[in-house]
């Protein structure tokens, strides 16, 4: 499904120098139809009440579902953007880690749509997301 020459080490570099590198988001596994990513719940993801931000899932499910569209696409010929992003956060986390897996519903000519898993350390779910993503022909 993704292209040919998708890998965690060059997914994770294009990411230096952007929000992404920032929260500390790492892309940690493509799989044959899915794409896995970590994100630290500290200091940078955390409101103020001392829970993880509900922004920052969405920053989480956003990275990983833009990503994974734009790993199936020609990028030589074509970019994805996001058309639209929901969630639902189902359960608060304190500390440690979350984990997001993106999985495609749809992946057409135009357009996308990856819905995104996050659970905590224990693999309770946290927040689910859906993104659309629009497809773009470079110009």
């Amino acid at each position: 499904m993704f292209q040919p020459g998708v890998n965690i080490s060059m997914l994770n570099q294009f990411s230096k120098n952007t929000m992404v590198e920032y929260l500390g988001i790492e892309i940690t596994e493509v799989g044959a139809d899915f794409m896995r990513a970590k994100m630290p719940v500290d200091h940078r993801t955390k409101q103020p009440l001392g829970l993880l931000h509900g922004g920052a899932s969405l920053a989480l499910a956003e990275t990983l579902g833009s990503v994974a569209a734009h790993s199936v696409v020609d990028p030589e010929k074509q970019y994805c953007v996001g058309l639209e992003i929901n969630g639902n956060h189902i359960k608060s986390v304190k500390e440690g880690w979350v984990y997001g897996v993106a999985r495609p519903h749809h992946i057409g000519r135009k357009t996308q749509v990856w819905e995104i898993k996050i659970t905590n350390e224990n693999n309770d779910l946290v927040c689910i997301s859906r993104i659309t993503m629009a497809v773009m022909d470079k110009k």
